[in-house]
């Protein structure tokens, strides 16, 4: 007769999961995989570390089954192995701003402008947004855009958002997002049409964000 599983054995399997997401780095990684798909370059990039290291933390989160892989010629694009790895990732976070003042203090200096933040709900935001009563823009790259975003939303990455203002309504509060409270994008947006004359605001939320609060969201 076969043996069963011991709770130990059971409980070190839970702990790859937890040891694979014991990075910094790694959190970040998984906080990017949650905006879409992306090559091994593009992680790197945004994350602001090198291949080779890139590569090994890849690793890591694959050996513990949390991201996969798709190979397109010379290039290997990763991808979540699941949404459930993404709301991980935001209650990982929720835990942390609960908890942890050190957490809290250091996100709440993250805005420049506390001035700047929209003040409506999710469900407040979203029907202002369909009726036309306020302008809600993506100001992340147009691939992260268009795996998912925030309904009614527009796509104006922030690189492209100087030379886009005529597309902008000038008669309606302008509401910014990214990648979520840990992303300065929206703050850099805000901050550029404030100085061109727009009212403008952002939310702290990402599309991950929308979604463990189980609004819609569009692709």
């Amino acid at each position: 007769m076969k043996e069963k599983p011991s709770k130990s054995y059971l409980y070190e399997h839970v702990a790859r999961i937890g040891k694979a997401l014991s990075s910094p780095k790694r959190l970040e990684l998984v906080e990017l995989l949650a905006q879409g798909e992306k090559s091994v370059e593009t992680l790197a990039a945004q994350a602001g570390i090198d291949m080779r290291l890139t590569s090994a933390h890849l690793k890591a989160l694959r050996e513990a089954c949390l991201v996969e892989t798709r190979r397109e010629g010379k290039y290997v694009h990763y991808r979540l192995s699941g949404p459930d790895v993404s709301q991980l990732w935001v209650s990982l976070r929720d835990v942390a701003e609960e908890h942890l003042i050190e957490f809290r203090l250091a996100l709440a200096q993250m805005v420049s402008d506390p001035d700047s933040l929209c003040s409506e709900s999710r469900e407040s935001l979203l029907q202002k947004a369909r009726q036309g009563e306020v302008f809600v823009i993506d100001v992340r790259p147009p691939s992260e855009y268009n795996a998912g975003h925030l309904p009614f939303a527009r796509s104006m990455p922030l690189g492209e958002l100087e030379k886009r203002l005529a597309d902008l309504p000038s008669d309606r509060t302008i509401v910014a997002y990214c990648r979520g409270p840990f992303c300065l994008m929206s703050d850099e947006a805000v901050k550029l049409l404030r100085a061109r004359g727009f009212t403008a605001s952002k939310i702290t939320d990402g599309v991950n964000e929308w979604v463990a609060s189980g609004l819609p969201i569009e692709t």
